[in-house]
């Protein structure tokens, strides 16, 4: 028997609704058999909740406080900025959600890295998409570079966070997600280092892999998951204005504080 195009759509229709049923269904018995919890402070997920994180979590993070300096983003304090003075002249603005190490965001950062949980990466780029730069950044913004992990790195952890920040920041944005840069050497982890140290460490070690083409006069909007001095973004930025990026801004969900930064 030929069916017409009604019954065949109206078949589908149901098709569709009852996998979406199902789909429930088995969320909902999963959910009751075992319950999902925060991963940060194990209080049982609701409905309003990140499927790993919850919102009181999210609220306690600890946000930068206002006012803020118009292109670094760091809070203000009396005189000239002493952050911005460590960023090169084509760096046009640095944006981060809240401070890190310590609370919620410190605990999110090391369990994204270090722990596996991939699936944080969701709720942190929600909150650096929500930040406020300014609006020639958010004109011009049209390329998404994460910061690369080192070989041995990536193959150890299986993963990039940075990437993996920068994919779902780009579907946030709207703007498209590049890996342009490559370590031409590995380094020592920054954790430790003196920030003399860190520049030192990090001083020429990214290259492009783009044409020069690709890059000329484009706005790119580098991605990781915390600033502490800006050594590694700034080489990565240099690595990129060298390959014909016109300007480079930075974002990151966390920032280190600086020396005199109330706690």
């Amino acid at each position: 028997m030929i069916r017409n195009d009604h019954q065949s759509g109206a078949s589908n229709g149901v098709v569709r609704t009852v996998k979406t049923w199902s789909s429930v269904a088995f969320q909902s018995t999963l959910d009751f058999l075992l319950p999902r919890t925060c991963v940060c402070c194990d209080a049982a997920l609701g409905e309003s909740d990140n499927r790993v994180l919850c919102t009181l979590c999210v609220s306690r993070l600890a946000r930068l406080p206002a006012p803020q300096c118009a292109r670094c983003g760091h809070p203000r304090s009396p005189g000239s900025c002493r952050w911005c003075e460590a960023l090169p002249a084509f760096v046009r603005a640095v944006r981060s959600v809240c401070w890190v190490p310590g609370g919620p965001a410190g605990e999110i950062v090391h369990k994204l890295k270090y722990s596996g949980w991939t699936a944080l990466a969701e709720p942190m780029a929600e909150q650096m998409a929500r930040l406020n730069f300014p609006l020639d950044v958010t004109e011009e913004r049209d390329l998404l570079v994460p910061v690369p992990l080192a070989a041995a790195r990536a193959r150890e952890r299986g993963y990039n966070q940075s990437e993996l920040l920068a994919r779902l920041l780009g579907e946030r944005w709207g703007v498209p997600v590049q890996e342009a840069l490559v370590r031409r050497r590995a380094t020592e982890t920054q954790t430790r280092l003196t920030p003399g140290d860190r520049l030192r460490n990090v001083a020429g070690a990214f290259a492009t892999v783009l044409d020069g083409r690709e890059l000329a006069g484009r706005h790119v909007v580098l991605v990781d998951d915390v600033v502490t001095t800006a050594a590694t973004l700034n080489a990565c930025a240099t690595a990129l204005h060298a390959g014909g990026a016109r300007i480079i801004s930075y974002v990151t969900f966390g920032r280190a504080r600086a020396a005199g930064d109330m706690p």
